[in-house]
């Protein structure tokens, strides 16, 4: 049974829009309040702003720049064409770096997505190297996991977006990948919501069980990579926006007016697959309106207030005739016709561990890593 707004058991945040629909973890307060604010109040902690922001960018720009001293680039961007990868663009240009762009084309690019991204590499004079992912295996890893009727769809884009940035990184030797990634505007997201980008395992038996060709270019960052990159090769992920101002409204108005970005809607809309599997798969077949996380994170930042994101909530995720028109397009470009679509939105809920995962590699490495620290301390007194 799901659950609804007219339902006794429905519940909603007191100072959040996050609800108790389509998400079993969540928890409130005596006074009504979900833990989702409690989590971002303590991962705002890591929000430095003013002198600190200021200070940790500069020590940030030294270790970035030594590290790079005597290569082209000395930081990995990735580049979508939305409004966090942009202003990440910005600043590091803004920060004397010099950056390599990376750009995954997996066929479903907008139109407005490949303008912004052209506007922002002429006139910041970044290099940008675009990958076009092959369009077959990609089609077919996105149909196994619509088969597979589990909620993360995006891990096929994600997982391909992020082993090709560590490859380029390794082959430029670039010491530092500096993401969009930030908590103001993207902290809160229940975990059933999604599942790990990471997991090579899961992927490849959800695409062995639903997948019809063999996967031969597809970029792939298994365990064994994730390893190296990390512990050999000592690549550091960078959140550059947790350590300056960044209110979302603001530099929405900020890069329209100076690299001449255009707004596309929603978050990551950029993609018309990511608009179809947001606004109509998500919210229809998993009862997920992503919405309520993204305005839920607003509100806790102070960008928004409960009022305008209950106004928000009340529009339509999608105006009927575009959502008609785009059905009709991402239909005919993954091949599946009305009737196939229908029976994949019907088909019972699976989770991502119903399948194989890398748990076991995970939790073997973490249990090696605390013998070999406990290892060391003893041996440390002697």
């Amino acid at each position: 049974m799901v659950l609804t707004k007219e339902d006794p058991l429905y519940r909603q945040c007191a100072v959040t829009v996050m609800d108790n629909i389509a998400d079993p973890d969540i928890v409130f307060d005596e006074a009504g309040v979900c833990n989702y604010y409690h989590d971002y109040k303590e991962a705002e902690r890591n929000v430095l702003t003013g002198k600190q922001g200021e200070q940790r960018i500069q020590e940030l720009t030294t270790l970035i720049k030594g590290r790079g001293q005597g290569k082209k680039y000395d930081c990995l961007i990735g580049l979508s064409g939305g409004v966090d990868s942009t202003y990440v663009a910005y600043l590091v240009k803004k920060l004397g770096l010099r950056p390599l762009a990376v750009h995954l084309d997996n066929g479903w690019n907008s139109e407005l997505a490949i303008k912004n991204i052209e506007n922002v590499v002429s006139r910041l004079g970044i290099d940008l190297v675009t990958l076009v992912v092959n369009w077959q295996e990609f089609r077919d890893i996105q149909l196994s996991y619509l088969k597979a009727s589990v909620v993360d769809i995006e891990v096929v884009s994600d997982h391909a977006i992020f082993a090709s940035m560590y490859k380029l990184a390794k082959e430029h030797r670039i010491g530092y990948l500096i993401s969009g990634t930030n908590i103001v505007t993207e902290h809160i997201m229940p975990r059933s919501w999604l599942y790990r980008k990471m997991d090579f395992v899961n992927l490849q038996d959800i695409h062995s069980k639903f997948g019809k060709i063999k996967l031969k270019t597809y970029p792939f960052y298994d365990f064994k990579r994730h390893l190296y990159y990390s512990a050999v090769l000592k690549l550091s992920p960078v959140s550059i926006l947790d350590y300056v101002p960044y209110n979302k409204a603001e530099i929405k108005r900020f890069i329209s007016s100076e690299l001449d970005w255009r707004d596309y809607g929603g978050k990551h809309y950029e993609s018309l697959f990511t608009k179809f599997y947001q606004a109509h798969i998500l919210p229809e077949k998993f009862k997920i309106d992503k919405r309520k996380a993204h305005l839920s994170t607003l509100i806790c930042s102070g960008q928004i207030t409960k009022t305008a994101a209950l106004a928000e909530l009340e529009l339509p995720l999608y105006p009927i005739s575009e959502l008609n028109s785009d059905r009709e397009y991402v239909l005919k470009k993954l091949g599946l016709s009305p009737k196939e679509f229908a029976q994949i939105m019907s088909a019972p809920i699976r989770k991502h561990e119903d399948f194989k995962t890398d748990a076991h590699l995970k939790g073997g490495y973490m249990r090696l890593l605390q013998k070999t620290q406990k290892f060391r301390k003893i041996f440390t007194r002697k």
